[in-house]
Formats: C-alpha cells, structure tokens, sequence
C-alpha cells in the first residue's frame, strides 16, 4: 500500500482501516479465498476515500481515476500477489539519512516489523506517548521531503547501504534479545531479519557486508533453541547444550562469511560473522579457538572502536590470559557511568568474579545489574547465579 500510495502514513491508516473491517466481516461470512488480495484492495478503496476527502489533493484524485497504474497510482488497476522488493522498499525508505538513526530504527520496527508504538518505546526507554510522536514525525518527514518508496538505484546505493544493514541488525538483536515482555527471543523478529538480509544479499551480490550479515545472523540465531533453559532464563553461550544448534544454518553461514571474506573488503559484520563462525566451528567453549576470536576483536576495532565491542573482546582476553586479565579490561570501561550503567557490563563483571572466587564482588555486580533492570529471561538467570553462590 505504501508503494501504490506513495505516503507511509496514509498507507498504514488505510490498512488498518482494511484490518478493522476484515475483523468485523470475517467472522460471519468468513475469510476470502485471498485474504491478501482483500485487504489490499479495501485498504486502498480507504486510500481513496481519504484522498476524495482532501481538497488540495485533487491531482492525486485525479491520478487515482487514470487507466495507468504507475508509482503513487491508486487506479483500479491489478493489485500484485506479491513484489519481491516490496519490504526492501519499505525498508530503504525508513532509512532514509534524512532521518536519524533512532528514527529510522523506530520506523522500521513499525512499518517493517510490526511491533507496536509500546514495543518500540519500552526498547528506547522512552514514555509511549513520545514514541508515537517521534514516528508520527518521521513518517511526516518522508512525505514532506517527497521520499520515493523504492529500492534506490546503483548510484544512491552506496551512501545508503549502511544505515540499512544497520537497522536489519537491530531488528535482530531486538528478536535475538528482546527488551522487553517475559520471553528471551522473539523469533518472528529474528526470521523477519534474516529474510531482510536474504533479499539484500540478492539484491547487492557484489557487496560483502551484505552477505557477512546475512552470515552474522545465520550463525547467531543457529544459536536460538539451546539459549533458553527450561525455566526460561538465559543459557549462556559456554553451558548451552551444542546439540540443539541448527547445523544446517551454520554451514550456510561459514559458506557466506568465507566468500564475503575472500573479497579482501572486510567491514564489521564480516568480522563478526567470522568470530560466530569460530563459536560454531567448536565441540565445546573449551576447544574454541578464543586466540584467532580475540584477533579478530582487534580487527573489529579498527572498524568498530565502541565500548560495547571492547566489553565482548574482553570476554574473549578472559578465555586467553585468564579472568584477570578480562576483568581487568571491564573494570576500565566500568570508569565511564554510561558503561558502568549498562546491565550486560555487570553481568559480565559478575561473571569474572564468580570464576576467580570472589564471591562477595560478584553479588554486588549481579545485584547492581537487577538493580539496573534486565529482561525477565536475564533476571531469571542472574537469580540463578545468585542462588548459586549463597548456597556454597
């Protein structure tokens, strides 16, 4: 709709409008024989009476009554059972550099994704209300800028590529990690995120962030099914059962991360995907070769140089030179207090403390991480350790 319309905010008014009435028609006369079908053409007879309603949209009016389907086009025209590029030109258009990067995120997890206004806030931190102002204002933007809903051309693709990629990885890690709600993973989220990456790897076969994401997610969510215990907290990567992971996924990924690599461009998802590959390639989180992970945490440095990605190449220096070492590198990033409020730090912290025998160190970090809030799934697992270690 958003495509035949050509405006993001009428298009998703319109659709729910089509939603509303499938609801109130379905259940007595039941659904079509193409529920889609339905709903695109209600949603876009709703378009076209919210166009008839405006005045000074009179051009479009009369756009709308004309044979030819075109861009914008809301004609009677034929109404295609599917566009390969549809998302994707949902997507590029929700990561527009005129938008910020939190807008973009926001938008995409709204139009793309589906997640409600309340999601998305809870994820950001921020009050509802506000949230639904910031995509109010984001959609308003693309309309006002005359933003076209499409895949970019060759030439614009390079500077827009990034923030694409980037946002299909937060759509993931927000699936792989959810900050919300009482489950660990939102699978849908995931799945929506790996077939994003899919169609940008076809889309871009000759760019290898492209594939060294689809790689990145491959591999990490052939992780899902053994991350989640039977009391549904967290299982952390050394404790999961490495049985459960998808080996069919984590081949493929190997396959995409080697031939992305083979280009000589490497870029931070390659680099990451190469480290997953490494976890995947081992029996067990001892025989891991965590000297080639932490070699590769260099190099993603270099391309990467945040606190975050220092925090992970720690925990790799503590399987290396020992938890000393590690522990050390976090209680230097802990100095900064937007790292030292960052509950995953904590928790890290805690982790290293536990394995040296400081016990009493490592409650206060696990307490101080609750006392930050964490998910229901994390805090299950921190109650764990801290049962844990008052029962010795």
């Amino acid at each position: 709709m958003a495509r035949l319309v050509g405006d993001l905010e009428v298009a998703e008014d319109a659709v729910q409008e089509a939603c509303a009435a499938a609801l109130a028609q379905w259940p007595a006369s039941g659904p079509p024989a193409n529920p889609r079908a339905w709903l695109i053409g209600v949603a876009r007879h709703k378009a076209l009476d919210h166009v008839r309603r405006e005045s000074r949209r009179a051009a479009k009016e009369a756009a709308a009554a004309s044979e030819g389907p075109r861009q914008g086009s809301l004609s009677q025209a034929r109404v295609p059972e599917a566009e390969a590029d549809d998302q994707l030109s949902l997507i590029f258009t929700c990561c527009h550099p005129a938008l910020s990067l939190p807008a973009q995120t926001a938008l995409t997890l709204r139009a793309v994704c589906g997640l409600t206004t309340g999601q998305i806030a809870a994820g950001f931190l921020v009050p509802e209300p506000t949230m639904g102002q910031r995509l109010v204002r984001a959609k308003r933007k693309i309309r006002q800028a005359g933003i076209a809903i499409r895949v970019p051309g060759p030439a614009e693709l390079p500077g827009r590529l990034d923030a694409v990629l980037r946002v299909i990885y937060l759509v993931f890690t927000e699936g792989h990690m959810t900050t919300s709600g009482p489950d660990l993973i939102r699978g849908e989220l995931c799945e929506q995120a790996i077939r994003l990456a899919r169609d940008l790897n076809r889309l871009l076969p000759d760019q290898p962030e492209a594939a060294g994401l689809l790689a990145l997610l491959l591999l990490t969510d052939a992780r899902r099914s053994a991350r989640v215990g039977p009391d549904g907290g967290l299982v952390q990567l050394a404790d999961q059962d490495r049985r459960q992971w998808d080996a069919a996924k984590i081949s493929e990924g190997r396959a995409l991360v080697e031939g992305a690599l083979a280009a000589r461009r490497p870029g931070r998802y390659q680099l990451q995907a190469a480290i997953a590959a490494c976890h995947g390639d081992a029996a067990s989180a001892d025989e891991t070769d965590w000297p080639q992970i932490v070699a590769l945490y260099n190099e993603l440095l270099r391309y990467e140089p945040t606190p975050v990605v220092a925090a992970n190449r720690a925990a790799a220096v503590a399987m290396v030179d020992g938890p000393e070492a590690g522990l050390a590198i976090l209680t230097d990033l802990a100095a900064d207090p937007a790292m030292a409020s960052w509950p995953p730090l904590q928790v890290a912290m805690a982790e290293l403390h536990r394995r040296l025998g400081q016990a009493d160190s490592a409650l206060a970090a696990y307490r101080h991480a609750l006392k930050l809030g964490v998910p229901a799934a994390q805090q299950v697992f921190i109650d764990g350790r801290i049962r844990e270690i008052l029962s010795r």
